[in-house]
């Protein structure tokens, strides 16, 4: 049977599972076309290899042609190559031409793009990018900054909304917007060349350009229990060549490497999904490996994404994080509640009696346009607080529910200061820089960084067990250095209640301050997929091999943290 509904299809999708077609074997293409070879390759061979390596193929075709179709082929060869030379230079070469655009995180789409855009050699454009950094090591944040630089003297103007320091650095001019987030923000702090913007005691990204302002190198390290280790034994998925991994328990653990390295692979794709699948009952299929040792040590396994914490206007930080139910609670309790015979239900938008019916407790209403994207107009009835008059009527310190969700988190904390069960859920959104945040806030309207926050205040909340793992993949995405600050603090909170925190990471602010690092690499696709250098960050900076250790060297102290045994 079709169906409509995206729900339905969620929900149907999570017992399929995608395998090579056995006829093509992925080719995807008839007998007849993959019999055609060029230099001993068919078309679905050449579209596998990364790009870097199929720069270097392409170059070894022309000596296998005849001069007649040298002839034909050279122009198509020289226009294949600059495509690919600038793929290469935006730091994609770990890429295969085949790689399906759906599997392509936000940054490495963003730079295909940018590389379409030198290939075309236009002047006198006006680009404007959306951290393009997002996801890059810093060896191939150079190249990329090397690829804006070229665009720039191509007589081109760029604007770059960036956090990344490498970046900011490098700028001609810099606007500082502040000097908080949300309501809090919206103002130009400073405008000038970062030299300028760094003198300017108002911004904060000046305060941490001068050095008035910095991440610390923790003065000790949580040490390594040689008793208490998650081993991956064996792991050979995408580009991982039988790798095995440690990851000691009850620390701060990064997972580092160049871009395309196989991180993922490694944490998200074999670690995750074999330990949910064992320990949550998940029917996810892991990557292929020999054994995971540890899991007896351990009750659960969390990956805190930055996928939205709700598909509709209805959910909100408020009910994601279960403060609602406390505050419907204590607006029930209210003697003029009471006496109207008012229970819990009634301050939901969810049920009827409370809420508004025009609307049916959205707030707007939906208008489809049919051939154009559906717009949201807000409701005449309630004027967008998504409850009836009555139960408006009903205020606590001259404040309705509706009022209550139209707080932010900051305003929200004194007006329940004597509500514990409240205030409590409150600190703890406050703490992990959530602030500026409005409780009734649609969970649509969140960044993916503001939405990964939410989870953490949520799992922050809960009983520590001090037997879960908690994932996060490249958490200090769109992030400035304040926000990864306060995100440090609590991430590095969860493992003081003896839980352990696996951050797959290239900001090395986050990275100089783990208390254990394994390193994959030592380069991108085909080149990757070994453990570099696995230790204290450290013991990271002495390997010579380590492109992470080599960057990480310059941030760390001269006298070494008091570190424990490095896994023999």
């Amino acid at each position: 049977a079709n169906t409509d509904s995206m729900w339905v299809r969620e929900e149907l999708s999570r017992y399929q599972s995608e395998k090579p077609c056995h006829v093509c074997h992925g080719a995807r293409l008839r007998p007849e076309a993959l019999s055609v070879r060029v230099a001993d390759k068919t078309i679905a061979q050449a579209c596998d290899l990364p790009i870097g390596k199929a720069l270097d193929w392409f170059e070894t075709v022309m000596p296998t042609l005849t001069p007649q179709k040298a002839e034909i082929a050279r122009r198509i060869l020289r226009e294949i190559q600059e495509r690919l030379t600038f793929l290469d230079d935006v730091g994609l070469d770990y890429l295969t031409l085949s790689r399906s655009s759906a599997t392509l995180s936000g940054g490495e789409s963003q730079r295909i793009r940018l590389a379409s855009q030198i290939g075309s050699g236009l002047t006198g454009v006006l680009y404007v990018l959306d951290e393009p950094s997002i996801g890059l090591h810093q060896r191939d944040n150079e190249r990329l900054l090397g690829t804006l630089e070229r665009l720039k003297k191509l007589g081109n103007t760029l604007i770059v909304v960036e956090h990344d320091e490498d970046a900011i650095r490098s700028a001609d001019w810099l606007v500082d917007m502040g000097p908080g987030a949300g309501v809090n923000g919206g103002k130009v702090i400073a405008a000038g060349t970062p030299e300028e913007v760094a003198k300017v005691p108002e911004s904060l990204t000046g305060a941490y350009l001068s050095g008035r302002k910095s991440i610390p190198v923790p003065e000790h390290r949580r040490p390594y229990d040689k008793k208490k280790v998650l081993t991956v034994e064996g792991a050979t998925g995408h580009n991982l060549k039988n790798v095995t991994a440690h990851f000691p328990l009850g620390t701060f653990t990064c997972v580092t490497g160049v871009s395309g390295s196989g991180k993922s692979t490694l944490v998200i794709d074999t670690l995750y999904k074999a330990l949910s699948r064992q320990l949550m009952g998940s029917s996810q299929s892991p990557e292929a490996y020999k054994a995971i040792k540890g899991i007896e040590l351990l009750d659960k396994i969390i990956d805190i994404d930055q996928s939205p914490i709700g598909r509709t206007p209805r959910s909100n930080p408020a009910t994601y994080t279960d403060l609602f139910t406390p505050i419907r609670d204590w607006f029930a309790e209210l003697p003029e509640s009471k006496a109207r015979g008012y229970k819990p239900g009634r301050f939901s938008f969810n049920v009827k009696g409370g809420r508004c019916e025009a609307c049916q407790g959205d707030g707007v209403l939906k208008i489809e346009m049919h051939f154009l994207p559906d717009v949201f107009v807000t409701c005449d009835t309630c004027k967008g607080t998504r409850y009836n008059r009555e139960t408006l009527d009903i205020k606590f310190r001259g404040k309705s529910i509706a009022d209550v969700l139209a707080m932010s988190v900051d305003e929200a904390l004194p007006y329940f200061s004597a509500q514990t069960r409240i205030r409590d859920r409150l600190a703890i959104l406050q703490k992990v820089g959530l602030g500026y945040v409005a409780l009734g806030q649609q969970a649509t309207t969140l960044s993916g960084g503001e939405a990964q926050r939410v989870k953490l205040s949520k799992e922050l909340a809960r009983r520590a067990t001090g037997r879960t793992v908690y994932i996060l993949d490249e958490p200090t995405t769109g992030l400035h250095t304040e926000d990864v600050r306060k995100l440090l603090e609590v991430l590095h909170a969860l493992v003081d209640q003896g839980n352990t925190v696996i951050v797959i990471e290239h900001n090395l602010e986050v990275i100089k301050t783990a208390d254990w690092i394994v390193d994959v690499g030592p380069e991108g696709g085909d080149g990757g997929g070994r453990i570099v250098a696995e230790g204290t960050p450290e013991d990271i900076a002495a390997c010579k091999e380590s492109y992470t250790g080599q960057f990480l060297a310059p941030l760390l102290k001269p006298a070494p943290a008091k570190t424990r045994k490095k896994k023999k």
